[in-house]
């Protein structure tokens, strides 16, 4: 599977503790170097800094070759990292911006935001979806309650017994 990351993903699950979940969903993640460098922002938080200075061997750093596909209101990461997904032909692009998202649907590969990847992770057991949600609540993530009750509302259903 090949996935590529814009900046937000990242950052909040750094910030939560649960970056660790990426490579366990999805083997590598690749992103541009566009998004490094919003991680490296100086008034990104310490712990997103100092994960940024340190990558890991299963974040693969590569610069699109193709253009993105112009859209007003996108940042210069997520128009590298949607370019990125459309020349390596991704089968998803993690990034939570609405409008980012419209782009890679256009083009037939999947978009999976923060929320989602939480969902998937917890649905292989590999944290408490409550407690993740808690700890993302406590960040600037932008997100409303009933979203997340929605989300453990789901999770809830699919551990239950048949």
């Amino acid at each position: 599977m090949i996935v590529v990351s814009d900046t937000s993903p990242l950052k909040y699950l750094i910030l939560i503790g649960a970056i660790d979940v990426l490579p366990k969903l999805f083997g590598e993640v690749f992103v541009p170097l566009a998004v490094i460098r919003e991680l490296q922002h100086p008034r990104t938080p310490a712990p997103v800094k100092q994960w940024v200075d340190a990558v890991p061997e299963w974040l693969r750093i590569q610069e699109p070759t193709v253009e993105s596909p112009i859209a007003a209101g996108i940042d210069p990461g997520e128009a590298q990292a949607i370019a990125l997904a459309l020349q390596l032909r991704a089968d998803a692009l993690l990034i939570d911006e609405k409008l980012g998202r419209r782009i890679p649907k256009e083009h037939g590969f999947a978009t999976l935001g923060t929320v989602t990847v939480l969902e998937l992770a917890a649905d292989r057991d590999l944290l408490d979806l409550r407690i993740a949600f808690e700890s993302l609540k406590r960040t600037t993530f932008h997100i409303t309650s009933e979203l997340l009750k929605a989300a453990l509302d789901r999770h809830a259903a699919q551990k239950r017994p048949s």
